[in-house]
């Protein structure tokens, strides 16, 4: 669990990530002391310099990585590449000139640097001289203060990051301030929107999750709605000769396509296309937090002792931000296709081994290590295991991404 890296992504005004705090530093006090500061740094910097492909975890974005005051002193964020990384300067530092001139030589190389957790205090205004991003806590400050900072800061050519972004009235309000970047739970964890009239195009698609879902499958009328969708036929036949199924003959027919894959497969990947469609008016990270859940519940079905339903804990993970992609709850949604009864519970939900597993993505999602610990001991789960499979996770679901 040391090498664990999970990420939060940071969003532009229009809900396009721009950056990833990496957070795989705390929590993991079973291996190295959380209260060590500058041990966490370093070993934040040097796992995604050695063990990790930075621009692989990013997506080509910035990484935003916590700074010690010695981390800053002796240069350790010079060894990994100033287009790929964000120094963010931790609100307990002690300021001098000894910082001070660290954070100028970091800057005079090309260096983005951040003020995180920021309260205005007059020591801080050599630093806000060369500060490119201030990070405000939207959790700890109030509006006022969070106002009279964006009112004074913007001007001086300072980009304003709203963090602790939990509810969309709170990012709505941060954008109106004049905020321009935003981190938090708003994005990452299901939010239930008030019911809306849905476009043809997601019409069209919501019965083809139906139709792929129904207790039994017509192939034939499935692969004509499949083929009134353009796109979605496209996909679909991109997807099966892709390597990711390494199939020896070129599939040229949806119905060809249908027919080489198992029920269970067709569901999968029919409803993580349909789902990618659905999502086209929203933030791209939602289809990557909706992909990187759905491979790692598949992933885990096997250590929770569900070897036989992987398909089944795919479309859990997938269909776990289908309320967001959709802006309806996601009860009504799942009244409308037929997916197992424990899933159901488990998106609703209801307790069981199933919501726990999800339970546990989200919690490797959020960074929060103390829970998954928590559940990974629940369902008897190796911790040594989710390290690797999360990676995994993010790798996978770039390339599909792509395709």
């Amino acid at each position: 669990m040391e090498h664990f890296i999970a990420r939060q992504p940071i969003f532009d005004t229009r809900g396009r990530v721009q950056a990833y705090e990496l957070l795989f530093r705390s929590g993991l006090h079973n291996y190295f002391d959380c209260d060590d500061q500058d041990h966490a740094a370093a070993s934040v910097i040097a796992n995604s310099n050695l063990l990790f492909d930075l621009e692989e975890m990013t997506g080509g974005t910035r990484a935003f990585i916590n700074c010690t005051r010695r981390v800053l002193i002796e240069e350790l964020m010079t060894t990994l590449p100033r287009h790929q990384v964000a120094v963010e300067i931790l609100e307990d530092v002690e300021i001098d000139a000894t910082l001070i001139d660290a954070c100028r030589r970091l800057k005079e190389q090309g260096y983005m640097l951040a003020l995180d957790d920021f309260v205005y205090h007059k020591s801080y205004e050599p630093l806000l001289e060369i500060a490119d991003i201030v990070k405000v806590d939207f959790l700890l400050s109030d509006v006022q203060q969070q106002e009279e900072l964006a009112r004074t800061m913007i001007p001086r050519g300072i980009k304003m990051l709203a963090e602790k972004v939990e509810t969309p009235d709170v990012y709505e309000q941060a954008k109106r301030m004049g905020y321009q970047l935003f981190q938090g739970y708003f994005f990452a964890k299901p939010v239930i929107i008030s019911r809306k009239d849905i476009p043809t195009n997601k019409m069209q698609f919501l019965r083809i999750l139906r139709d792929v879902h129904a207790e039994e499958v017509d192939f034939k009328r499935l692969a004509k709605t499949i083929q009134s969708e353009v796109s979605l036929s496209y996909k679909l036949l991109k997807l099966v000769n892709s390597a990711a199924f390494a199939l020896r003959n070129r599939v040229t027919s949806i119905i060809q396509a249908l027919s080489l894959l198992g029920l269970r497969e067709i569901r999968s990947w029919i409803s993580l296309l349909s789902i990618s469609f659905m999502a086209d008016d929203k933030p791209a990270e939602l289809i990557s937090s909706s992909l990187i859940r759905a491979r790692l519940c598949e992933q885990l079905a096997l250590p929770c002792g569900l070897g036989s339903r992987q398909a089944d804990l795919f479309l859990m993970g997938l269909f776990s931000l289908l309320d967001v992609i959709m802006s309806r709850p996601i009860d009504e949604i799942l009244n409308e296709i037929h997916v197992e009864s424990d899933i159901v519970d488990a998106l609703t939900g209801i307790p069981g081994p199933l919501k726990t597993t999800l339970e546990l993505v989200i919690a490797m999602e959020k960074g929060e290590w103390n829970q998954v610990s928590t559940l990974a001991a629940a369902l008897q789960i190796d911790e040594q295991l989710l390290p690797s499979a999360y990676l995994d996770a993010v790798r996978w679901a770039q390339d599909i991404h792509s395709i």
